[in-house]
């Protein structure tokens, strides 16, 4: 099967739901981000007070939103005057699987912070 027709509205309500799951994991990872820079930077200035060497590099990788990816297909189902939606398999893998092709560095990325 190469495309797929499904109806506009659960369309639109899938990837609503997997914007909404993408924003929380999101918002949770960056939370937990902040606390892990701000207590390095705190040990760091701790150790330059005390007269040691200091690593000045970070390497914390700092996780991305991508509810913009989201937001845009949202768009454009809402805008479109028609009432099934036709996709690609490719499509259909991201924005009803959720299969983005950033989702392994996502998720690899914001499980560092929960």
């Amino acid at each position: 099967m190469r495309t797929v027709r499904i109806d506009k509205q659960d369309f639109i309500d899938r990837v609503t739901n997997n914007r909404d799951n993408h924003r929380s994991v999101f918002e949770t990872a960056l939370h937990g981000y902040r606390k892990h820079m701000i207590h390095e930077l705190e040990r760091r200035l701790r150790a330059v007070r005390r007269g040691r060497a200091v690593d000045q590099y970070l390497r914390l990788p700092e996780p991305e939103d991508h509810t913009d990816d989201y937001d845009r297909v949202l768009t454009m189902a809402k805008m479109s005057v028609d009432e099934v939606i036709e996709l690609s398999a490719d499509d259909f893998g991201m924005y009803v699987m959720d299969q983005w092709h950033w989702k392994q560095m996502f998720t690899e990325t914001t499980a560092l912070y929960r």
